[in-house]
């Protein structure tokens, strides 16, 4: 209480009625009259001056209520006053934070760097501002589905912005999964205590495909006479505000491609597909700093072909052979064209045409060619020869834009009405040893034939009819005399076929004519005989192989490997088990071993090889391995930690697992300690600070594990000693 003035209260809202102060009355007045900001429940008692609130304030209505009180005499003048009373009102925690969207949606794309914000979430509190009652933080409580363990996204406590997390940027695919629902949670009082307000919402976020991508391969047209540079494709990153570069996969002259700072690519120079039809390059995208932002896109580049090349005639002159009797419509031969446009395309179709023929005699159109094969035909009668031996043919081929002349001469042969004849029928024989050279001519044979010379009517084909079922000899013939020249073609062996009863045949490449058939006069017989040779004992296998373990002992049996005879005869003689059944036996390296004069004045040895694998057993024992002397800085504090490192010299396999523990002795297991750091590592610790400057020996049980196990008992020197400022030993 006390006499009317100007006065400031601090009222908590939401307290319900009370009791402000009381204004004492000072003659001449008798009673207190109040106006202003009342809100409905700010009043004074008029002759006891009590001001009171009949109910609650509320701050986010009001936060500041101006009053003013006046004393009054009786007739109701005002006597004093007016004073100002202000009432401020003081805000507690009693608003949730709201989001301002009932759900919000999102876009993220695939590969998007994480941390890097793609939406934001807002929520308010009406709560004062500058209390904790209204400092928000956000979190994420769930997100739907969740295959990963881990979260995909991360959420800024302070600011809501939503984000890829390093395990979203590499594994988010629309693909897989295109929407995620994220709960996202927003609590105020910073969410520093149990009782703050919380609120949720669901965010809804759709994978898109990655904007960072290499766009399908490029095809350009080769040639172009566009001005170059000419735009091809674009790339276009996640990220804003980067830069764009290319560089070479395949080492060229030049690269005829760019790219702008907007990321569109170029070439920069017409292409030729003949030239280089395909090209790869990478695109990189990097941020002010020239770090690397996205994987580089790998460019494929596809040069089109356009029809820029003529045919061209496989020969300069193509000469057919025709004989007198071919019937119309036979096939006669080819014309050959080829065309270094792309194949299987229209630009290297061919098309062949009869231009001009000569002579025209004793008709025009006397053969014909189909137009998309080139093969040429009789289109009616046979041809005679004394009406013309040989036919000039002039043949157009075409693509569809060039245009190629090819010479074609059509000679005109007698009819193959003679049969070859054989100069002997029977060549009797020939011994050749079974080691004669593949290659070597055994024999020489003649036929003859009347037809016309230098023509498929008289060339002599010879071949083996009979006698030889696996090609073991071949006939060739010379084209000019006809003479047939035997050969060896495969190895022969006396084992397997001593002789050879051949029937052999002479023919024509071109058929006869109707009626006229091959007779006995075109065949002939001919023995070949051949000889053993004293050959090598030979392995059954040319290369053996086994495993045995390195601790077996002098005399084990390995293996045993063994031969034979090619001839098939018994292997005879004092040493002839040895040949026959070779045992191998382990041996020491400091005594002769007890076969190795079988060899002597043997005439024909073999060869065969064997590799022995020695199967590693746990035979070494470990050992610290280290590099450097281990130490402590002297005064020790008790809690430092060296690292200390085991092996041993067999196979990984018996050595990837080391137990580290301290030997019973030397009071080590009061001032030391050990614990495992890996499977070849452990870290040693002093229990206390005692220790003298001055080198300890530890005694260390190491146990490999192996089987069997083996166990080392070792004593690891440990200096204690004053340290530099690096921490190293002085």
């Amino acid at each position: 209480s006390g006499p009317l003035k100007d006065m400031d209260f601090s009222v908590q809202e939401e307290g319900g009625p009370r009791i402000l102060h009381q204004f004492i009355l000072e003659p001449p007045a008798v009673s207190f009259r109040i106006s202003g900001e009342k809100a409905g429940i700010i009043d004074i008692e008029p002759k006891t001056g009590i001001l009171y609130i009949n109910g609650s304030l509320d701050w986010e209505t009001k936060q500041v209520h101006k009053l003013q009180v006046e004393c009054l005499n009786e007739s109701g003048s005002i006597v004093k006053g007016p004073y100002t009373v202000t009432i401020y009102v003081e805000d507690i925690n009693d608003n949730p934070p709201e989001f301002n969207q009932k759900t919000y949606f999102g876009v993220v794309r695939q590969n998007s760097r994480p941390g890097k914000p793609f939406m934001y979430v807002h929520a308010t509190d009406r709560d004062d501002p500058t209390t904790p009652h209204a400092q928000l933080s956000y979190s994420i409580l769930h997100h739907f589905p969740n295959p990963y363990d881990k979260m995909l996204f991360q959420i800024d406590n302070a600011t809501g912005a939503i984000s890829p997390s390093r395990t979203g940027s590499h594994y988010l695919d629309s693909q897989k999964q295109d929407k995620f629902l994220l709960v996202v949670s927003v609590k105020d009082m910073a969410g520093m205590t149990t009782n703050a307000f919380t609120s949720s919402v669901d965010v809804i976020v759709s994978v898109m495909e990655s904007l960072w991508k290499a766009p399908p391969t490029i095809r350009i047209k080769e040639n172009s006479t566009e001005v170059h540079p000419v735009n091809i494709s674009k790339v276009q990153s996640n990220e804003p505000d980067v830069t764009y570069a290319i560089f070479e996969k395949e080492k060229l002259p030049r690269l005829p491609f760019s790219i702008s700072e907007n990321g569109d690519i170029y070439v920069t120079e017409p292409l030729d597909r003949e030239e280089k039809d395909t090209y790869t390059f990478f695109v990189v995208s990097k941020d002010k700093m020239g770090e690397l932002v996205d994987k580089p896109l790998q460019i494929n580049v596809a040069v089109e072909d356009i029809n820029d090349n003529p045919p061209v005639c496989q020969q300069d002159l193509t000469i057919i052979e025709v004989q007198e009797n071919e019937i119309g419509g036979s096939n006669i031969g080819t014309v050959f064209a080829t065309d270094m446009d792309k194949k299987d395309t229209l630009n290297s179709r061919l098309q062949f045409h009869i231009q001009t023929q000569e002579p025209e005699f004793p008709e025009n159109n006397l053969f014909f060619i189909q137009q998309d094969t080139g093969v040429l035909q009789l289109t009616g009668r046979s041809l005679n020869k004394r009406e013309s031996a040989k036919y000039f043919l002039k043949v157009l081929v075409t693509d569809r834009k060039f245009e190629t002349i090819c010479d074609v001469e059509v000679h005109v042969i007698d009819i193959n009405d003679q049969i070859p004849i054989f100069e002997k029928s029977d060549y009797g024989s020939v011994t050749v040893a079974e080691n004669i050279p593949i290659g070597t001519v055994i024999f020489e044979i003649q036929a003859t034939d009347a037809d016309e010379p230098a023509t498929g009517s008289s060339l002599i084909i010879y071949q083996v009819k009979e006698g030889d079922p696996n090609n073991t000899l071949i006939i060739e013939t010379d084209s000019e005399t006809n003479r047939g020249f035997i050969k060896i073609n495969k190895a022969l062996d006396f084992e397997t076929m001593p002789a050879y009863n051949l029937k052999i045949s002479a023919t024509n490449p071109e058929p006869l004519v109707s009626g006229v058939q091959y007779n006995e006069s075109s065949f002939t017989n001919f023995n070949v005989f051949v000889t053993n040779v004293d050959e090598p004992p030979a392995f059954h296998k040319q290369f053996y192989k086994t495993e045995v373990s390195e601790d077996i002992p002098v005399d084990t049996l390995v293996m045993t490997v063994e031969a034979y005879d090619p001839e098939g005869d018994s292997v005879q003689g004092k040493y002839a088990q040895y040949l026959a059944w070779g045992k191998i036996l382990w041996w020491r390296g400091d005594q002769q071993p007890p076969c190795t004069r079988l060899l002597d004045n043997v005439t024909q040895k073999s060869k065969a090889y064997l590799t022995l694998h020695l199967r590693d057993v746990n035979d070494n024992p470990p050992e610290i391995a280290m590099d450097h002397p281990t130490f402590f800085c002297y005064p020790v504090s008790g809690g430092e930690k060296a690292l200390i490192q085991a092996t041993d010299a067999d196979e990984q396999i018996f050595y990837s697992k080391f137990t580290f523990s301290l030997a019973d002795e030397m009071n080590a297991r009061n001032n030391w300690e050990i614990s495992k750091f890996n499977a070849t590592h452990a870290y040693l610790s002093p229990k206390h600070g005692n220790f003298e400057e001055k080198t300890y020996d530890v005694p260390i049980i190491l146990n490999d594990n192996g089987n069997p196990p083996l166990v080392n008992k070792v004593n690891l020197k440990v200096s204690i000693c004053k340290c530099s400022s690096e921490n190293s030993c002085f």
